[in-house]
């Protein structure tokens, strides 16, 4: 079940990056990484149109509030839905605060987020 639109993962640590690639691509969705909020927003202008972005709220440079606060504003962005995830006890009033389409907190629930992307696979 190869996606026609990837999740987009943007995640500072290379670790959990490439665990969530991992675990993605393991259960058949394509994915394209960034490794900080300003890749991200570029891989976006660039053209990339995902069905879901996979954002980490704590990032050094641009963080995942600032890559939230761009993609809204841009009208050929915002309507990409976002799940947001932290480590950050406040996880869900940041995310409910940034119109993401659900939180979760770190460490991740590896069945919280497939059920995530599965429900925005469908969706897209």
């Amino acid at each position: 079940m190869m996606i026609e639109h990837p999740v987009l993962i943007v995640e500072d640590d290379t670790d959990t990056r490439e665990a969530m690639k991992f675990l993605l691509e393991g259960h058949g969705y394509a994915t394209v990484v960034a490794a900080e909020g300003a890749e991200g927003l570029a891989k976006l202008r660039a053209g990339l149109r995902p069905c879901l972005i996979l954002l980490d709220l704590m990032m050094p440079e641009k963080n995942g509030f600032q890559f939230r606060i761009e993609q809204v504003l841009d009208p050929r962005l915002s309507e990409i839905p976002v799940v947001v995830y932290s480590g950050n006890p406040d996880a869900h009033a940041s995310g409910a605060a940034l119109g993401a389409v659900t939180h979760l907190s770190k460490p991740l629930d590896v069945d919280k987020l497939l059920d995530a992307v599965k429900t925005h696979w469908a969706a897209s």
